[in-house]
C-alpha cells in the first residue's frame, strides 16, 4: 500500500493540473470502488473549482469551492495518470513539462475520470479496487479528524512524541504505526526510521529515554523527507502520476532485506512478524 511519501508525490504531481481549475466532466465507469460512490457524486463535483489539493496522512484531500471536500485513497493498487487530450495521437499523454507518460495499466480498470478546465484529463485506475473516493459536506466530521500530527509538521516533535509514548507497554514499532500518534507513518518507513535511530522494534514504547526519543523524532522526519525527495517508493503497484516508478526502495537499509548484510555492521538483517506485519532490523545496531 502506498505510504505517506508516495501519496505526497502523487499530490504534487496532480496539483499543477487540478488546483484552481474546474471539473468540466466527471465520469464513473462503475458504481463503486471499495465503497459505493454517493448517488450525487457527479452532480456535486461537475462544474466546481478545485480550490486546494493537499495530503492528510495517506489521503488526498480536494477542497471544492462549495466547501465540500473530496477524499481520495489509493488503496493497494490505485494510481492516477494525466492525459493532455489535444496532443497529436502518436504522443497523447504528457505531464506538465516535457515528461512523456508511460502507462502500462489495463484501461479496463480506469474507474474514475476527471476532465479539468486545465486541458488535462485525470484518470484513476485501480485493478484491485481497494481505493475509494468520498465526498464530505462542509464542516462535516470525517475519519481523519482524530489523527495525530503529520510527521513533517511543527506539531510533531520530541516532547509531543514523549507524551504520546508515556506509559505505553506496547512495542515501539506498533506505537509508531498508531495513526493517533503520528498520521500517515507506515510499516516501511517505521522500519527505516528505527534503524537510523538504532532502536529495536522490540523495545517497549514507554521505556524509551529522552535522548532516544529525540533521535527517533529526527530520524522519522529525515526518512520521510528523503523518500519524498526521491519520489516515493515503487513497491508493487505504485507509480508516479507520470508513470515513472519511484526509486527510494533502492535506498532501503533494512526493509525487505532479510538475510542481507547490515549496511553498517554486516550482521544479517532479521525479519520478524509483529501484529501481522514484517519488521526488518539489525540485531547488532538496534537495541
Amino acid at each position: 500500500m502506498p505510504e505517506l511519501p508516495e501519496v505526497e508525490t502523487v499530490c504534487r504531481g496532480l496539483r499543477p493540473v487540478m488546483e484552481g481549475f474546474n471539473f468540466t466532466e466527471v465520469i464513473l465507469n462503475r458504481p463503486n470502488l471499495r465503497f459505493p460512490f454517493a448517488p450525487d457524486f457527479i452532480d456535486r463535483i461537475e462544474g466546481q473549482t478545485l480550490i486546494r489539493l493537499t495530503r492528510r496522512a495517506k489521503f488526498l484531500q480536494a477542497e471544492l469551492e462549495t466547501g465540500h471536500r473530496l477524499y481520495m485513497h489509493l488503496g493497494m493498487s490505485g494510481r492516477f495518470t494525466i492525459t493532455q487530450s489535444d496532443l497529436p495521437s502518436e504522443k497523447p499523454e504528457l505531464m506538465p513539462g516535457d515528461f512523456a507518460i508511460k502507462v502500462n495499466t489495463n484501461p479496463k480498470h480506469d474507474h474514475v475520470i476527471f476532465k479539468m478546465s486545465s486541458g488535462y484529463t485525470i484518470t484513476y485506475n485501480d485493478p484491485r479496487r481497494f481505493g475509494f473516493m468520498e465526498l464530505v459536506a462542509k464542516d462535516a466530521p470525517y475519519r481523519l479528524d482524530g489523527l495525530g500530527p503529520e510527521p513533517l509538521g511543527n506539531d510533531f516533535n520530541a516532547p509531543a512524541l514523549s507524551t504520546a509514548l508515556k506509559g505505553r507497554k506496547s512495542k515501539i514499532k506498533g506505537a509508531l504505526l498508531d495513526q493517533k500518534i503520528i498520521a500517515g507513518l507506515g510499516n516501511i518507513y517505521v522500519c527505516e526510521a528505527l534503524f537510523r535511530a538504532g532502536i529495536s522494534p522490540l523495545r517497549e514504547a514507554g521505556a524509551l529515554k529522552a535522548g532516544e526519543i529525540e533521535t527517533l523524532t529526527a530520524c522519522i522526519k529525515d526518512v520521510i523527507r528523503d523518500a519524498i525527495k526521491a519520489g516515493g517508493s515503487s513497491l508493487r503497484d505504485f507509480t508516479h502520476t507520470d508513470g515513472d516508478l519511484g526509486y527510494f526502495q533502492h535506498s532501503f537499509q533494512v526493509y525487505g532485506r532479510e538475510g542481507e548484510p547490515c549496511p553498517a555492521c554486516k550482521t544479517p538483517i532479521m525479519r520478524i512478524t509483529q501484529s501481522g506485519r514484517s519488521s526488518f532490523y539489525c540485531m547488532t545496531c538496534q537495541n
